[in-house]
């Protein structure tokens, strides 16, 4: 079963990144999934609802785009079709000031405005306990068919339906493409066409001027009443900055005399989007059956979290979050500058899943470099060889999920390029090779803005040779440039994996490495992934295991490292560690390709071979971890 399904508008918002200018002036943009539907299906997704969309993309990048985001938010798609000759629906949007949000609406003839009553699955409706339509589409005959075909299904099968008004009047056509942003225009057709439908929802969301054009009244009681006059659906009024308040009977003669919930007082950054959130935290609120006064709470904190950060539904919040915030409340009313609250929202709103972990690192560039020169080989040919690596990678993958590879930008560009959008986990070196103290690859610049390069897929990698024992002039030296690296990385949207290895500094024991992790948390760093080299006891991992989840129970995991070791002597090491659930697999690379390596440059094997020798090798290790996991659980 799902809790609802939502039907409507599908767009790709392309948000400016600059804030406080005018969206002429802007020179970059911030890509999301947009349009009220689209929202609240994937705003109530990450509120544990089973959420599911009805709408149409257009078959090009940015329909694909929307579908495998909402896949990624764990959004149902059966109801998202592809529109094989219109386009997906583009909305430019900035933030000028905490008052005026500029936006345009590229929709002449898009693919989401196609959709018909054909696009209705009877059984897809049959399966919700909600539906939710959104107002833009009640505005052209044939999606207003659409949507009423989708309510009256429902309503035949016993579920509940909910209206978002939505109203943005140039959308309906009374206003100019320059005037996304007005929110009223008084209209007795648009009036007419919302009251005809008005007797079909149980329930009923709106701003004071969306409850203004559908009662035909700018006084907000007068039109509240004009609705009631209609339906008996609870009506929930939305009124800005004073909170929103739920009417389930009669209009009282004071708005304030409504069902309430309480407020937070935020920073108001951005108000796009926000409608969506509120719609969001009230429906899990509604049909958990929570009461109007949990409801209207979830909903305020959802519109909170919104109001205070950049973009739609990259602003929702988790579940998880939700209930944290609700349970300590505001701390600073610029939430996107609260740094644990941050935090736990990046961690639990992070895209895809990797339970488990089977890595071909060949980021190793001294190390090539070196194998090369021994053979008398040019360095060029080492972005060819890196091309074989990811040959093997794919052989033994095999499009299966769960396997991934380790790769540089410098020379291995070309394997990089090749490995996107396979499903393959990504991991890109950002230290320059054997510093120490770190240094970071140049063509990162000094800042590291050479990361806003970088795809969203690529995980930020860097290897610190650090020890408890460092000197504090060593310590506070490494330590900037880890904070510079993944304040950066947060910064572009890339997950940030931390290698540390002790060993190569000095004699470590049970604690080393917990003592380093711990360091690292000290000092406000949160890294998605550790790699870290094999322990040689259960004490060593436990340490490890609960250093970190006492200070980040959503971290992705631990992998594994090489250091070139033998098979059998990983196979050891795989066997500790894979009693411990946070260790996820290994990320090893020159027991896999170091042999070829050496025989390839030195011409004595051909790609075909070297392909075979490394996927051979890379196949067994993955066998070898699998036998371990398995023999622990």
């Amino acid at each position: 079963m799902l809790d609802l399904v939502t039907i409507g508008r599908a767009s790709v918002d392309l948000y400016g990144a600059q804030v406080g200018g005018r969206l002429e002036d802007m020179g970059a943009f911030r890509k999301y999934i947009g349009g009220s539907p689209t929202n609240i299906a994937a705003g109530t997704a990450r509120l544990g609802l089973r959420s599911a969309l009805i709408t149409r993309v257009g078959d090009e990048h940015m329909g694909r785009f929307i579908r495998e985001e909402l896949a990624r938010e764990g959004v149902d798609l059966r109801g998202v079709h592809t529109d094989p000759e219109r386009l997906t629906a583009l909305v430019l949007l900035g933030i000028r000031d905490s008052e005026r949000f500029p936006l345009i609406f590229y929709r002449e003839n898009c693919a989401d405005m196609a959709l018909c009553e054909d696009d209705i699955d009877p059984e897809l409706i049959a399966e919700a306990r909600c539906v939710v339509a959104t107002g833009t589409h009640l505005s052209h005959p044939r999606t207003e068919a659409a949507v009423l075909k989708a309510v009256r299904l429902a309503r035949e099968a016993g579920a509940r339906t909910a209206l978002d008004i939505d109203y943005r009047p140039n959308l309906w056509g009374l206003s100019g493409h320059g005037d996304g942003e007005s929110r009223f225009i008084a209209s007795g057709a648009v009036t007419e066409r919302l009251q005809a439908t008005l007797p079909l929802f149980d329930l009923i969301v709106g701003t004071e001027e969306e409850f203004h054009i559908a009662g035909g009244s700018t006084d907000t009681r007068a039109a509240l009443g004009a609705v009631r006059a209609l339906t008996g659906a609870v009506l929930v009024c939305k009124r800005g900055p004073m909170g929103a308040v739920a009417f389930e009977g009669a209009i009282p003669e004071r708005l304030e005399d409504g069902i309430s919930g309480p407020g937070f007082e935020v920073e108001v950054y951005n108000v796009l989007g926000a409608g969506d959130g509120f719609m969001s935290g009230l429906l899990r609120g509604w049909l958990e059956e929570a009461g109007w006064e949990r409801a209207l709470t979830y909903a305020n904190a959802c519109g909170a979290f919104a109001v205070s950060r950049h973009g739609c539904t990259p602003a929702y919040p988790s579940r998880t979050e939700l209930d944290f915030f609700l349970e300590r409340g505001v701390t600073t009313p610029a939430l996107r500058h609260d740094p644990e609250l941050e935090q736990l929202h990046w961690s639990t709103t992070r895209k895809g899943d990797w339970p488990e972990l089977r890595v071909f690192a060949f980021d190793h560039r001294a190390q090539l470099e070196e194998i090369a020169g021994a053979a008398g080989a040019p360095h060029a040919r080492i972005g060819l060889f890196k091309q074989l690596c990811l040959d093997a990678v794919e052989t033994v993958a095999a499009g299966r999920p769960g396997y991934g590879l380790l790769c540089d930008g410098r020379l291995g560009r070309d394997a990089l390029h090749r490995a996107a959008g396979q499903g393959l986990w990504i991991g890109r070196p950002a230290e320059w090779p054997g510093s120490r103290p770190l240094e970071i690859e140049p063509e990162l610049g000094p800042d590291c803005g050479g990361l806003a390069e970088w795809p969203r897929e690529h995980v930020v990698k860097v290897l610190c040779y650090c020890h408890p024992d460092d000197p504090d002039e060593m310590r506070a030296a490494q330590e900037a440039t880890l904070a510079r690296l993944f304040a950066a990385s947060r910064r572009n949207g890339l997950e940030f994996l931390l290698e540390v290895i002790p060993s190569r500094v000095s004699p470590v024991d049970d604690d080393t490495t917990a003592q380093l992790i711990r360091r690292v948390y000290d000092i406000g760093i949160y890294p998605d992934w550790w790699k870290l080299e094999p322990l040689t006891t259960d004490a060593g991992w436990r340490n490890c295991r609960d250093t970190i989840e006492a200070n980040d129970r959503h971290c992705r995991g631990i992998v594994i490292l090489g250091l070139e070791a033998a098979p059998d002597a990983l196979a050891i090491s795989f066997d500790a560690a894979a009693r411990h659930d946070i260790v996820r697999g290994f990320a090893v690379g020159r027991t896999i390709f170091a042999g070829a390596a050496r025989r390839w440059f030195a011409g004595e094997i051909s790609d075909a071979q070297a392909i075979d020798d490394m996927a051979a090798r890379y196949a067994e290790l993955c066998a070898v971890w699998d036998r371990a996991r398995a023999a622990a659980r």
